[in-house]
């Protein structure tokens, strides 16, 4: 009896503890726990590719369509998150690991979504049959390869810029490298990483329709989502359901916003390096809400308290060869370069086994002449977004002000897919008669032009306070003021936000220079044209070769542009 009333006067303890912070923050995660529950029940739910749901155009499916495709998009993300910190940290520790990684990497990014969809949906539906599991799992990972690429760019670019007195730091508290890991690279890539990661959003919204309604060949795959939602809706011309899709994703990207990456804005605050003083900090209501939540902070205090000892857990250091032991940096080199020949010798040998069957040289010749004119429009836009958004990503990255109110419209407007806008452009190219291989071309650099801007700003926000001031104090202004401290400050993450544009445009070439509008069909040649119709028509000899052929001038650029770049913005990163 005792016992009771002591649990009773507990409970009324906690009762008289709860306060309204706790209610919302309590009832906010049950209701994505009850949504994380119906989606994962449906997707071990039976599957035939014969028996397929029928995607209504009804306004009262979107809000279930929507759930599903942020479900798809985040856990695409949770997925980047992991494969960016293995691999870019493999790359950036490892000198004979990167010289294979890197060009891995560069493959894999210009290899586009459908490339991808083409030889994996058949795989995931082997893998899992007669379940929704596999074409989930195709989508889900046609939506990682929109996201991870641009991420893994981003943290491998910090760990190769952490500056030295912060290494010296790690090295006299003897901090292992798991502890360093957590302690100083993680919180050091995390300010960057965070906008890195409201891009890899916007590149997954950018491939939602192809990621939601797959088309090869003869296998036609739907899932319920948006997706699959604007599909139907630009097939059949509906343009009430095309707008209401707009709604709903313009909802669904806000919320994505305020619940999860303002709070991840305003916790990669704390770690900004050299913070200044003054400067005018992120703010978020759900940020607050779960501060002010003591239940909710007492109920997680174990888990909590569990992750920083598991982050800051002494591991044991790997043992470490004798320098006499090492091998010279030439024979390091040597054998770099000899695995990735023999790489590249069997990858080509499979697509040449692949592609020889039914294809002459007039097939090679015509996706060379292609590859050209996509080449040629990706140069183009890429330098184009340059000259705008360079000087606006500075101007706004050091005005903390500017930066609190363009911030957030910049982020809603990169994370809305440029796609939804390719009815709109597909009506006023047949209204007025203009020329599809001229006018498609903007569209391939809509939605991959902020990543220039966002890498931009994140670059001239972490701008050291004492540099400025020393320029001021020197009088150092226009032009040379430009030449000689700011542009060589924002040099490494501008290169970045380059790769990883130009390799979208690349990417968007897919959607974006071949049209559709319900039987309408703009064909604005290219490669990406050339890639989409070859998909559609299941021939999967010409889809490898125009994927090769996208992936050898990607490599190409990307190592006698864009790595020697890197490399020079790494070693000059500090103006002057």
């Amino acid at each position: 009896m005792q016992f009771d009333t002591e649990m009773q006067k507990r409970g009324l303890r906690y009762l008289r503890a709860l306060t309204r912070w706790d209610i919302l923050a309590i009832l906010l995660i049950l209701t994505l726990l009850l949504i994380l529950g119906l989606i994962v029940r449906q997707t071990i739910s039976p599957f035939s590719v014969a028996a397929q749901p029928d995607i209504s155009l009804s306004v009262w499916k979107l809000p279930g369509y929507t759930l599903k495709t942020t479900f798809r998009m985040l856990t695409g993300l949770l997925a980047s998150i992991l494969f960016t910190f293995g691999y870019a940290t493999l790359a950036a520790k490892n000198r004979r690991a990167e010289m294979i990684l890197l060009p891995i990497l560069d493959v894999l990014q210009s290899v586009p979504v459908l490339g991808y969809l083409s030889f994996i949906s058949v795989l995931f539906l082997d893998l899992f049959p007669h379940t929704w599991l596999g074409p989930e799992l195709a989508a889900i990972f046609a939506i990682f390869t929109a996201q991870a690429w641009n991420m893994t760019f981003s943290f491998y670019q910090a760990l190769k810029t952490i500056p030295h007195d912060l290494d010296e730091a790690c090295r006299c508290f003897r901090l292992t490298a798991w502890q360093r890991f957590w302690r100083l690279e993680v919180p050091f890539a995390f300010p960057g990483l965070v906008w890195n990661m409201m891009m890899s959003m916007a590149g997954g919204w950018f491939f939602i329709v192809a990621a939601e309604a797959i088309t090869v060949g003869h296998l036609h795959i739907v899932l319920p989502g948006l997706g699959s939602y604007l599909a139907k809706a630009i097939s059949t011309r509906d343009l009430p359901a095309v707008g209401w899709s707009i709604l709903a994703m313009a909802i669904a990207i806000i919320l994505c916003d305020q619940l999860l990456f303002r709070p991840l804005v305003v916790w990669a605050d704390h770690f900004r390096f050299e913070q200044e003083q003054t400067r005018i900090h992120p703010k978020s209501w759900v940020w607050r809400l779960f501060r002010k939540a003591r239940m909710v902070r007492m109920a997680t205090r174990p888990a909590r308290q569990g992750l920083r000892w598991l982050m800051k857990a002494p591991l044991p250091q790997l043992s470490r060869r004798n320098r006499s032991a090492r091998l010279n940096h030439k024979l390091d080199g040597t054998i770099g370069w000899a695995l990735l020949t023999g790489l590249l010798i069997l990858m080509a040998w499979k697509l040449y086994c692949l592609i020889r069957p039914g294809l002459t040289c007039q097939d090679v010749l015509i996706v060379l002449e292609n590859g050209a004119i996509t080449l040629t429009r990706v140069i183009i836009l890429t330098a184009l977004a340059s000259l705008v958004w360079v000087p606006l990503g500075i101007e706004i990255g050091l005005r903390p002000r500017l930066s609190q109110w363009v911030q957030p419209i910049a982020q809603f407007l990169a994370a809305f897919p440029a796609n939804l806008f390719f009815p709109v452009a597909v009506l006023l190219i047949v209204k007025y008669h203009l020329t599809p291989s001229i006018w498609l071309s903007p569209l391939m650099i809509l939605g991959t032009q902020w990543y220039i801007l966002f890498n931009v700003i994140a670059g001239a926000s972490a701008f050291p306070k004492d540099l400025k001031e020393a320029a001021e104090m020197l009088r150092v202004k226009g032009w040379k003021r430009w030449r000689k401290i700011l542009i060589p400050g924002i040099l490494p993450y501008y290169v970045t936000g380059a790769i990883t544009a130009s390799g979208g445009a690349w990417n968007a070439s897919i959607v974006s220079e071949i049209v559709n509008w319900g039987p309408t069909t703009l064909n604005g040649s290219g490669l990406g044209a050339y890639i989409a119709q070859m998909t559609i028509n299941g021939d999967y000899p010409r889809i490898a070769l125009g994927i090769a052929v996208m992936s050898s001038i990607v490599m190409a650029t990307n190592h006698l542009v864009w790595r020697p770049l890197y490399t020079f913005a790494a070693r000059h990163n500090q103006p002057g």
